[in-house]
């Protein structure tokens, strides 16, 4: 079965279920969510996409991201894919949510209310190939200067989600 993905209106009322293909290629607004792992010396754990991605191959962005399934709490969702894609899994907390649209060459677009996940670990990830070709911890000052000086290199989302969360994660580290 393809996955799907939870439409819902501005106030993150389920509204319906769509094939995720389908939701990017109508820009259609889907819940979905972003972790963002720390350690105890306050670095955020980025992941830098698997070459094989359909969009936004090796480019970084945050510890994952992804989508709720139809009945999933955000955080089953964040544990979920966290394990799926770094190998791990940690206690997450929600942080806050927004509403961002980013489009893409390829013609599609994320047009999500996303649920911002914070955790902490302090190991090393088991990271899956298909998924994430590489990882690295950085301090958040840091990821504000890198993203400045090369927006390049970052997915889209990583640097609006970023953006909008700097102030209220920074408390976490």
């Amino acid at each position: 079965m393809k996955e799907q993905v939870i439409l819902v209106d501005e106030q993150d009322n389920p509204i319906g279920l769509m094939e995720k293909i389908e939701a990017h290629e109508k820009a259609l607004l889907h819940r979905a969510f972003s972790v963002f792992v720390f350690n105890n010396k306050g670095e955020l754990m980025l992941q830098q996409r698997a070459k094989e991605k359909y969009h936004s191959p090796l480019l970084w962005t945050n510890t994952c991201c992804s989508h709720q399934r139809d009945g999933e709490t955000n955080i089953e969702a964040g544990k979920r894919r966290l394990q799926e894609e770094m190998g791990f899994v940690c206690d997450l907390e929600e942080v806050f949510s927004f509403i961002y649209k980013a489009p893409f060459d390829n013609g599609l677009t994320e047009h999500e209310l996303d649920h911002v996940l914070v955790g902490k670990f302090n190991d090393v990830p088991l990271i899956n190939k298909e998924e994430v070709e590489a990882y690295k911890w950085m301090p958040l000052q840091e990821v504000k200067n890198d993203i400045d000086m090369k927006p390049e290199i970052y997915t889209e989302w990583f640097k609006i989600i970023f953006k909008e969360s700097y102030e209220k994660i920074y408390k976490f580290i």
